[in-house]
């Protein structure tokens, strides 16, 4: 992991068929586990809002994928680079260099996008393996060591909270636009507990039938 280059957010020339279903259903039948390790719990945190995104952007047209609704939004598209290279920034040789890479250039992340569904998806998945790549190799012996983000000094514990936050922030705006998009043509499945169905769906989570994650 540490050849690997913050900026370096092209997709590869192999990708996923539009035709076929999502690659990343290996975190699919995820549910609520407790626990009380924070950096098992921090992963499972980040593949639930993974999961959310990707339901979401599965459900949205093709080419909504890239639409804007005014002049200071983003597209799904551009949100997808933008946490994709913050990622490979802020993962990438996660306990020994700065997460803010000298290489990294915040702007393009807001500028041309990939232009098709499976060269986005390709992008998706190389920021949330750098991640995952990262998470996997801590502890929470390592919550206490000293990392910085733009030479700021931050806790590891801080770090992930950081990291967290801005994803589900952004996870908040892609559900939002495929919502939104999707619903235009009648074809939007909740990705939460559907309207009018949240004591059905208490129910179910007490029972076992379903899990809050």
């Amino acid at each position: 992991m540490g050849e690997q280059k913050a900026k370096t957010i092209s997709v590869a020339s192999s990708t996923p068929s539009l035709a076929l279903p999502l690659p990343w259903r290996d975190n699919s039948a995820m549910t609520h586990q407790f626990s009380t390790s924070y950096i098992k719990d921090s992963v499972d945190l980040f593949r639930h809002y993974k999961k959310l995104a990707e339901r979401a952007i599965e459900q949205c047209p093709d080419e909504r994928l890239f639409t804007t609704l005014d002049a200071e939004s983003n597209s799904i598209a551009n949100i997808v680079k933008h946490m994709t290279g913050n990622m490979l920034s802020r993962w990438t040789d996660f306990l020994t260099t700065d997460g803010e890479k000298p290489d990294r250039n915040r702007d393009t992340e807001f500028e041309d996008p990939p232009k098709t569904r499976a060269e986005l998806l390709v992008m998706w998945e190389h920021g949330w393996k750098c991640l995952f790549d990262a998470l996997g190799q801590l502890s929470d012996a390592d919550l206490t060591r000293t990392v910085t983000i733009r030479t700021e000094p931050h806790s590891v514990m801080q770090a992930i909270n950081r990291q967290i936050a801005h994803y589900v922030y952004h996870t908040g705006q892609i559900v939002f636009l495929a919502k939104h998009l999707a619903a235009q043509s009648g074809k939007w499945t909740a990705v939460t507990i559907p309207r009018k169905k949240s004591a059905e769906f208490n129910t179910k989570v007490a029972s076992g039938e379903a899990s809050q994650r």
